[in-house]
């Protein structure tokens, strides 16, 4: 059953988003099993230290998810079949930055395999202007313009793959990227952008080394994985 120690009081302004993620982080770990029951909302209050519409609308929300579900005269309880039904995007929103970038690592490193493989000249003139946008906003100190040209490099990366689903999963994944980017970005002065590991990227894909664009763009992501 659910246990009152896996749970922690939260603490952010986004109460519902921190008790839903608390939550389903459990459920995700296999700590419960189908069936298992929810505490109630008295109890469930006072372990995360938030008022009662929090915990309905945090509940609502797994419930929607498709993770929990409300049985008369049981109470709230896991479902048998947990399968995610939110859309991604939503999920990814809940996660805290460093799962998405974990995240971002894995897909990250075959998009450039393949792309090493797949690109052709359109792509490799996508990835140059938007590698050169994002230089010359580093140059005239543009954050934001460096964050999207940043993003669009790795997608213009993406398209180059030439598989559709992973373009499409690059996609959605870049909306909450760009909230990333802008997080690193109140950093700004302590973030290194890694402009030559992204060159080396570049080189590689445009050579046809899938392993040198491989290691060139694991480089740049241990690194953003350290900052973090």
């Amino acid at each position: 059953m659910f246990k009152k120690e896996s749970f922690q009081p939260v603490q952010s302004t986004k109460l519902v988003d921190d008790v839903v993620h608390q939550i389903q982080q459990q459920i995700s770990a296999g700590k419960f099993k189908p069936g298992d029951k929810l505490p109630p909302e008295p109890e469930l209050m006072q372990l995360f230290h938030v008022g009662r519409s929090t915990i309905r609308e945090a509940i609502r929300v797994l419930v929607s998810a498709g993770l929990l579900e409300k049985r008369q005269g049981i109470g709230t309880t896991l479902k048998a079949n947990t399968i995610i039904q939110e859309p991604l995007t939503q999920r990814l929103h809940r996660a805290k930055l460093i799962e998405v970038f974990e995240a971002r690592k894995m897909i990250d490193i075959e998009i450039s395999r393949l792309a090493a493989l797949r690109r052709d000249d359109n792509d490799l003139s996508n990835m140059r202007k938007h590698l050169d946008a994002r230089e010359m906003a580093l140059q005239q100190n543009d954050r934001e313009q460096y964050a999207r040209s940043d993003i669009e490099f790795h997608m213009a990366i993406a398209i180059a793959s030439k598989n559709a689903v992973i373009i499409d999963l690059y996609r959605t994944f870049s909306q909450v990227l760009s909230d990333a980017m802008n997080q690193l970005n109140l950093n700004y002065r302590t973030h290194d952008p890694q402009s030559q590991y992204h060159e080396q990227v570049y080189e590689s894909i445009k050579q046809g080394d899938a392993d040198q664009a491989v290691k060139w763009t694991l480089e740049i992501l241990n690194r953003t994985l350290s900052e973090l």
